[in-house]
């Protein structure tokens, strides 16, 4: 799957009234913000939120500065900010156009987390799409969607195609698997929701700290929670076990791969004693791989994958190789269980939308492009981050192996408190408390290392700010 360029699939052809960007960009004025300046971000943010078409043609300057209420000058020095940043494309003689520039189109973080549509929102250790990758995948799904357009498109337990796909990338990874055993969701907590759901455990055994959206599924479902220590160097096994014990007949979520938030890898010999544990105390392992491809590992490329846990049943998902808006996450566990998911009542407002599994299996088949840069951006901006941070009394952390965040403990000072005044300065962080079920971890930061480097310094900065001497 190769890259193509951004006219090949760029919408065309789309006018836009005066009176149409007048209503989009609605209240632009700001007070102590210039005319110009002001304008310009109301059309940027127009264009990443969707209200904007790119490819739209915008209408006459003179008949725009009207309908603005502002100078054809104030008008024109807008468009040339926009143009100059890639915003707006002009011919001769040509209407402009509305564009999203090459480098939003290609960055492995979303705006959001830049910087560049306002404040930083870092609470949310996301990639932004692989924008022309996820189009040309589009079209070719839409190119071939007569079969599954032709059918009543009603839930089940995924497209055939896709199914296969997945069970045959766990058989490739040593996990020989059937697609019978792969049930597609509408995403990783879909896929959770579903299980926990169906299962119902009394007690569920969690890491601490472990993915902050797991916490509510599992709560909401009446199950108390107990948990293990995990820290950047590691699974601690006596509390794993202790767990296990306490969770004895019910359920544990684990996060093995890169776990979020501190990025462990968990080692072979801890992956032998959970599935002994889980054994001996009969604890239904529920593995989240979600971040299982963001090894960033030297050589990880030409290395084998991470050994799994013997019987675990995994969930997969498309969030952090593609995009969080491809909805699309799947379980692996035995047949009779995927049979008994699909008769389960939630399991057809859980399913995967039809048209986007199309999309995940034209990515999926060969995600190795996408995934190579995005391991590459990710292995620099972590070491990036990682350097600024280095070597400061103030913090420590362990480098990790892979994931999308260094998880920092602070020396002598709260997170909440650090966190509130990074918000005042414009960068959102997540303290500890929230990935953690007892609510501790009250010293640690989840600092994600999607943004680009320059982006990064300003975090590091804020960071040094709100921290304090």
């Amino acid at each position: 799957m190769g890259d193509v360029s951004m006219t090949d699939v760029r919408m065309t052809d789309v006018r836009i009234s005066a009176e149409q960007l007048v209503r989009v960009v609605g209240e632009w004025r700001r007070p102590g913000t210039p005319l110009v300046a002001a304008l310009a971000e109301a059309v940027r943010d127009a264009v990443l939120d969707g209200r904007l078409r790119t490819g739209g043609r915008l209408p006459a300057e003179r008949r725009l500065a009207a309908a603005l209420g502002v100078s054809r000058g104030t008008l024109t020095a807008a468009l040339t900010t926009l143009r100059d940043g890639g915003w707006v494309h002009t011919r001769h003689g040509s209407a402009s156009t509305v564009r999203l520039p090459p480098a939003a189109a290609a960055r492995i973080a979303p705006l959001s987390a830049t910087g560049e549509a306002g404040a930083m929102d870092l609470r949310q250790a996301v990639p932004a799409a692989p924008r022309a990758a996820y189009q040309a995948a589009m079209l070719r799904a839409a190119e071939r969607a007569d079969p599954v357009l032709a059918q009543a498109g009603e839930p089940g337990p995924g497209l055939p195609e896709l199914r296969s796909l997945i069970a045959r990338r766990h058989t490739d990874e040593g996990l020989p698997t059937r697609p019978e055993q792969i049930l597609v969701t509408s995403g990783a907590r879909a896929a959770l929701a579903l299980l926990v759901a169906h299962l119902r455990p009394r007690v569920a055994a969690v890491e601490i700290p472990t993915y902050f959206g797991a916490l509510p599924l599992l709560r909401g479902a009446g199950a108390r929670l107990t948990g293990c220590r995990v820290t950047g160097d590691g699974w601690d096994l006596d509390q794993l076990d202790d767990a296990f014990r306490a969770a004895r007949g019910g359920l544990a979520y684990l996060v093995p791969d890169f776990q979020n938030p501190t990025g462990a890898l968990m080692t072979p010999r801890t992956r032998r004693a959970v599935a002994e544990s889980a054994a001996r105390h009969r604890v239904t392992v529920v593995a989240d791989e979600t971040m299982r491809d963001l090894d960033l590992r030297e050589g990880a490329e030409s290395g084998a994958a991470p050994p799994r846990i013997r019987r675990a049943l995994l969930i997969g998902s498309a969030a952090k190789t593609v995009w969080g808006g491809l909805r699309i996450g799947w379980i692996r566990g035995p047949a009779g269980l995927i049979g008994e998911l699909c008769r389960d009542p939630l399991c057809p407002p859980l399913a995967a939308a039809p048209m986007q599994q199309l999309v995940a299996a034209e990515l999926l088949g060969d995600p190795m492009p996408v995934l190579l840069r995005r391991r590459a951006e990710l292995r620099r901006q972590r070491d990036h981050l990682a350097g600024l941070l280095a070597g400061d009394d103030r913090w420590s952390f362990t480098v990790p192996p892979g994931g999308l965040a260094l998880w920092l403990r602070l020396a002598g000072a709260r997170a909440d408190a650090v966190a509130a005044r990074a918000r005042a300065l414009g960068v959102e962080v997540s303290p500890g408390p929230g990935f953690a079920a007892d609510r501790t971890l009250t010293q640690y930061l989840r600092l994600p290392y999607t943004p680009p480097p320059s982006a990064l310094d300003r975090v590091a900065a804020v960071l040094d700010a709100a921290y304090g001497p």
